[in-house]
C-alpha cells in the first residue's frame, strides 16, 4: 500500500495531543505507525532518540523497525527505540538495577526456571507440588495486576489463594537472593520503581518525547500504567488498537483499557480506520454483522474495494472424522484445480487438540502442512513412545526403538547396563533386543540386570505373538494396560488433566491403526503393514518439519492466526461448546469468543468456509453436536449451507474418489 487513504493520513499528521487510532482488521495500521514515526522525525523536529514505539512481539517490532528504516534517510533513525513492552522494561531495570536492589548481570528466569523454583518451594513448604501450574498462573496474574505478596496474602479468600500467596512470598524472596527476575517482573518492577522514585520517573519521561503503542487492546493493568507513567503530563502519544480483536483476556489483557483513555485524556482524538485492504465485501459483511452483537464504545464498519466475493460456505459433516476428511479433500481439490500453492490455505480451530485428526487426513492424502501454535501429533512424547513400541514389534532389530522404550515406563535398567548390552551386541553382531536373553550376556552383567532384560524380551515376544493373531488391536491395547503406561503419564505430567489428554492421544493412535486395517478393501493388510504405514507417515512428517521453508497448508489455533492472512480459510469445529468454548458459555464470557470468531473470519482474503460435525466422540460415547450460535448470527444471504442431505456414506465416498480421480486425470492430459 504505497499511498495512504484520508483517514490514515489524518492519523499520521495529527500530533496536537493524545490520539487513539481504532484500526479494523486489515486496515493498514502498520503503515500508519511507521509513516507517523518518519513524519515525527522529518517534519516535526523530534529526534529519533526521543521516540519510543512499543508492540507485543519481537517479530512485529523487527518488521516495524525495518519499514521505518526504509522511509528514513541515512542517520535519521539513530537512537530510535522500537521494541516490545518487556524489552523496554528490561532496559529500564538494567539502567536502574541499583535502585531496585539488584546487582549488575541479573538473570531472567524462563518458564522452566520459574516452575522448577516454585516446585522446589512447594516441596519444602508443603511436602508436595500438587497444583504448581495453577499457583504459577495465579502469581503471574497478580503480577500483571500489580499485586505484591503482602497484598496477595491480605486479599486471599480461600486456602488455595492463601497457599499461592505464601508461595509467592517465598518465590520473590528467593528470586531476589538469586539476583534474578522473571518475565512478569520486567513490567512490574519498572512500574513500582516509578511509583516510589519520582526522580527516576522524570528522567525516563524526558527520554520519551513521543510514544507510540501497537495492539493497545492487548495491554494488561501493569502495561497500561507503564504507558501512562511514561507519557506523564506531555500527553504526546498515539496508540493503535481494535477492541474487536481483543482475544487475550485469559492472560490478563484488558480491552477496557481503550475505553479508559477517554477518561484519562479528555482531549483524546479518535481516528477510525475502516477501509480493509485484505478481504472481499462478503467476508467483511459477515465479520461486521457478527461483531455487532457485542456492545461497543466505538462503532465501526469495515469495508473494502476487493469485490463482492464468493458465498461463505457452511459445511455440515456427519462426524469429526468426516469433517477432517472433507477439509483435506477440499484443499487437495482446490490445489489441483487452481494450481494455488498449499501455503495459500489455512485451517483454523479453537484448540490444539482438534489438529490431530486433520493432520492424519492431510498425511493420508499426501498434502504437506505446517503446524503453528502447537506440537505436531506425531511430535508428542506419548505418541513417540507408542510409535517406538510399534516399531519394535515390527522390527526387533530397531535399536533406537529399543532404547526409547526400555525404560518407558521405568524398569530400573540404567545407562551402564545398556552400555554393556550395546557393547556385547556389537561384538556378537546382533541387535540389542536379540542380545537381551543370550547366555553369554551373563558374563558381562549381574544376574539382577539380565533378569530384567529377559523379562522385557519375554513380554515383547508375547505381544508380537498376539499381534500376529486374529485381534492385533486388542493385543496393542492390552500391551498399553500391561505396562501401566497411564500411571507413567500421571507421574510425568503436570496435572491429571494433562495426563488424561496425553492418554487420549495413545488411544487415538491405536484407533488410527484400527481404521487403517479396516479400510483395507482387499483384506490382505497385516498389523505390520499398518504400523509400517504409520511409521512412514511419522518419518515424512518429521522430514517435512526439517525442510526449512517448505510450503504447506497452514494449521493453527484462532489465537495464533491473529495478524495473519490467507486466500483460503477453513474454520473447523463451529459448534456449541467448541466455539464458543464450553467454559465461556458457563462463565457467560461469550463476547471474547465472538471476537475470536471475528478474528478467524477476517483472516480470509478470498474464500471462507466453516465446518461442523453433527456428532462427535467424547469420553468413549457419541454425542450430538449443535451448530455454533455464531453461525445463526451471520447474514443468511451470504451463506451457502452444504451437507444437510442423507446420501449414504458409501455413495459419498465413491463420488469423492471419482471426482479426485477425474481431477488427477485432467492434470495429466
Amino acid at each position: 500500500m504505497s499511498r495512504l487513504n484520508p483517514r490514515q493520513q489524518e492519523a499520521v499528521n495529527y500530533v496536537g495531543g493524545p490520539l487513539l487510532v481504532l484500526a479494523g482488521a486489515g486496515s493498514g495500521k502498520t503503515s500508519v505507525i511507521t509513516r507517523k514515526i518518519a513524519h515525527l522525525i522529518q517534519n516535526c523536529g523530534i529526534r529519533a532518540q526521543y521516540i519510543v514505539a512499543m508492540t507485543f512481539t519481537n517479530k512485529a517490532a523487527r518488521e516495524m523497525k525495518e519499514r521505518v528504516g526504509s522511509l528514513l534517510r541515512a542517520g535519521e533513525g539513530r537512537g530510535l527505540t522500537v521494541c516490545t513492552f518487556h524489552n523496554l522494561g528490561l532496559n529500564i531495570i538494567r539502567k536502574e538495577h541499583a535502585r531496585l536492589g539488584y546487582k549488575p548481570g541479573f538473570s531472567i528466569f524462563d518458564e522452566t526456571d520459574v516452575k522448577a523454583l516454585m516446585t522446589d518451594i512447594m516441596q519444602k513448604e508443603y511436602a508436595g507440588d500438587d497444583g504448581v501450574d495453577e499457583i504459577k498462573n495465579m502469581i503471574g496474574a497478580w503480577k500483571n495486576d500489580l499485586i505484591l505478596p503482602p497484598q496477595a496474602l491480605e486479599n486471599a479468600r480461600n486456602p488455595k489463594e492463601q497457599t499461592a500467596a505464601i508461595v509467592y512470598t517465598h518465590y520473590q524472596r528467593t528470586l531476589k537472593a538469586f539476583n534474578a527476575v522473571d518475565f512478569d517482573d520486567l513490567i512490574l518492577l519498572p512500574v513500582k520503581l516509578f511509583e516510589e522514585h519520582a526522580d527516576i520517573l522524570e528522567k525516563w519521561q524526558n527520554k520519551v518525547r513521543y510514544l507510540l503503542v501497537d495492539e493497545y487492546q492487548d495491554t494488561n493493568a501493569s502495561q497500561y500504567l507503564l504507558v501512562k507513567m511514561l507519557i506523564g503530563k506531555r500527553n504526546q502519544f498515539t496508540v493503535v488498537g481494535d477492541d474487536d480483536q481483543s482475544i487475550y483476556a485469559w492472560r490478563g489483557a484488558r480491552p477496557e483499557n481503550l475505553m479508559l483513555l477517554k477518561d484519562d485524556y479528555p482531549s483524546l482524538k479518535v481516528v477510525m480506520l475502516e477501509q480493509n485492504y485484505r478481504s472481499t465485501s462478503r467476508i467483511l459483511r459477515c465479520a461486521n454483522v457478527l461483531i455487532s452483537n457485542n456492545p461497543h464504545e466505538f462503532e465501526k464498519q469495515l469495508w473494502s474495494e476487493m469485490g463482492h466475493g464468493d458465498e461463505i460456505r457452511v459445511i455440515r459433516c456427519r462426524n469429526e472424522d468426516a469433517e477432517a476428511e472433507r477439509v483435506a479433500m477440499e484443499i487437495l481439490s482446490l490445489h489441483l484445480r487452481t494450481d494455488r500453492p498449499y501455503s495459500d490455505f489455512a485451517i483454523l480451530y479453537r484448540g490444539n487438540y482438534q489438529a490431530k485428526l486433520i493432520e492424519l487426513k492431510l498425511q493420508h492424502h499426501q498434502v504437506p502442512y505446517r503446524l503453528s501454535g502447537g506440537n505436531s501429533f506425531f511430535g508428542r512424547q506419548e505418541v513417540k513412545d507408542l510409535m517406538a513400541y510399534f516399531r519394535l514389534i515390527v522390527n526387533p532389530d530397531d535399536d533406537n526403538a529399543f532404547l526409547r522404550v526400555i525404560n518407558v515406563p521405568r524398569r530400573e535398567i540404567g545407562s551402564t547396563t545398556l552400555e554393556k548390552l550395546g557393547n556385547y551386541a556389537t561384538e556378537r553382531k546382533i541387535s540389542m533386543y536379540a542380545a537381551t536373553d543370550e547366555i553369554g550376556l551373563g558374563e558381562h552383567l549381574d544376574s539382577r540386570f539380565t533378569d530384567r532384560l529377559s523379562r522385557f524380551k519375554r513380554f515383547m515376544d508375547k505381544v508380537r505373538e498376539q499381534c500376529a493373531g486374529e485381534d492385533p488391536i486388542s493385543a496393542l491395547r492390552s500391551m498399553v494396560m500391561d505396562i501401566d503406561y497411564e500411571n507413567w503419564l500421571r507421574t510425568n505430567s503436570s496435572s491429571d488433566k494433562a495426563a488424561d489428554y496425553r492418554m487420549s492421544n495413545v488411544w487415538f493412535l491405536i484407533e488410527a491403526l484400527k481404521n487403517t486395517l479396516e479400510k483395507d478393501e482387499e483384506g490382505e493388510m497385516t498389523i505390520e503393514d499398518a504400523i509400517g504405514k504409520l511409521v512412514l507417515r511419522d518419518m515424512l512428517e518429521r522430514q517435512q518439519e526439517e525442510e526449512d521453508g517448505a510450503e504447506g497448508v497452514q494449521m493453527m489455533t484462532l489465537h495464533a492466526s491473529k495478524g495473519l492472512e490467507f486466500p483460503y480459510v477453513f474454520i473447523m469445529g463451529m459448534e456449541e461448546e467448541i466455539l464458543p468454548h464450553r467454559s465461556s458459555i458457563e462463565a457467560d464470557t461469550i463476547e471474547e469468543e465472538r471476537r475470536l470468531a471475528y478474528v478467524g473470519i477476517t483472516r480470509a482474503r478470498q474464500t471462507l468456509a466453516f465446518t461442523f460435525a453433527a456428532k462427535r466422540k467424547q469420553y468413549g460415547e457419541t454425542i450430538d453436536c449443535a451448530p455454533s450460535r455464531f453461525l445463526d448470527e451471520l447474514p443468511p444471504d451470504d451463506l451457502a449451507w452444504e451437507g444437510n442431505d442423507d446420501t449414504p456414506t458409501e455413495v459419498k465416498a465413491v463420488r469423492g474418489n471419482n471426482a479426485l480421480a477425474d481431477i488427477r486425470a485432467m492434470l495429466k492430459r
